[in-house]
C-alpha cells in the first residue's frame, strides 16, 4: 500500500504538483534502505537531492580572477596586423595594375622628342576625324538652307 502511495507521490513529483511536505517525505522514503523493488530506479534521483541540499556554497568556491590584458593586447596586435597586410596588398596591386605612373620620364632626349611625336601624330589624326565630322555637319546645314531658302 505504502509503494502505491509513493508511486502517486513520484508521478505528482514529475509533474511539479507536489507540495514541500510531499517532496520532503519522498526523500526520507528513497533515502531509507526499505525502497519497493519497482521504485528502486527513483533513488539516486532522491539521494542526489538531499546530498546537494547539503552543500553549502562561498567560501569553497573559488574565485575567477580576470585573466591579465594579454587577449586585450593580441587582439590589438592580431587587427593592426590585418590592417598592414590589408594597406599593403592594396597599395601593390594599385601600382602592379597602374602602369601609366611611370609615363613621361625619358633619359635620352631624343627618345623623348620621337615619343612626344608620335603622341602628336595620334592627337591630330583623332583631331582631324573630329573635324571631318564637323565638316559633314556643315554640309547638312547649308543643304538645309538652300532647300528651305528655295521654298519661301
Amino acid at each position: 500500500m505504502e509503494s502505491d502511495k509513493i508511486a502517486l507521490l513520484v508521478a505528482k513529483y514529475f509533474e511539479g504538483e507536489t507540495t514541500i511536505a510531499e517532496e520532503i517525505a519522498l526523500k526520507k522514503y528513497f533515502t531509507s534502505s526499505d525502497v519497493a523493488p519497482d521504485l528502486v530506479q527513483y533513488k539516486p534521483l532522491f539521494h542526489y537531492l538531499t546530498d546537494d541540499s547539503t552543500t553549502l556554497f562561498g567560501k569553497g568556491t573559488p574565485v575567477l580572477e580576470p585573466k591579465s590584458n594579454y587577449v586585450k593586447w593580441i587582439s590589438i596586435a592580431a587587427s593592426v596586423v590585418v590592417l598592414l597586410g590589408v594597406g599593403l596588398y592594396t597599395f601593390n596591386s594599385y601600382n602592379a595594375s597602374n602602369p601609366s605612373a611611370e609615363l613621361g620620364t625619358f633619359d635620352d632626349p631624343q627618345v623623348a622628342f620621337e615619343e612626344t611625336q608620335k603622341a602628336l601624330e595620334l592627337l591630330s589624326n583623332n583631331v582631324n576625324t573630329g573635324i571631318e565630322s564637323v565638316r559633314y555637319v556643315q554640309t547638312y546645314e547649308e543643304t538645309r538652307d538652300r532647300v528651305f531658302v528655295s521654298q519661301n
